[in-house]
């Protein structure tokens, strides 16, 4: 496994055991950290606006489990070459407002430089996440 590969299977490791300031060391002092939907995301998904610095990946963090009860990640296959590293995974959820569950399956694309991550990309299906909002 790559050193950079290493750093984003720890990353995932620390989210696991909900260490949040743990999770936040892995962050560059600037990060760009995106996903599909910033920038058009549709109103459920409040969290999902562009973030530039620790700080800010704190706030997403924040609003994403104000808003959604995680309840588990399943990482299939982790890929590296140069900076980059592809995880493609699925996780599971309770939307907190409507008490309701979804499941979906992503790919995040993360950059990294000196151990630290300065780019993050999460492609995922929105549907089934906003469908969960939506309630009944």
């Amino acid at each position: 496994m790559s050193d950079n590969a290493a750093v984003v299977q720890e990353f995932f490791a620390t989210l696991e055991r909900g260490d949040l300031p743990g999770v936040i060391e892995f962050v560059g002092g600037e990060i760009d950290w995106q996903s599909p939907v910033t920038g058009t995301h549709p109103p459920e998904i409040s969290w999902s606006s562009i973030r530039r610095t620790k700080q800010e990946v704190a706030a997403f963090f924040k609003e994403l489990g104000q808003n959604v009860k995680p309840e588990g990640f399943e990482l299939f296959k982790i890929s590296a070459h140069d900076d980059r590293v592809v995880v493609e995974g699925k996780n599971r959820g309770t939307v907190r407002k409507t008490g309701r569950t979804y499941e979906h399956e992503w790919v995040m694309i993360f950059s990294i430089r000196d151990n630290k991550i300065i780019r993050f990309r999460h492609y995922y299906d929105t549907a089934d996440l906003v469908g969960a909002f939506q309630g009944d």
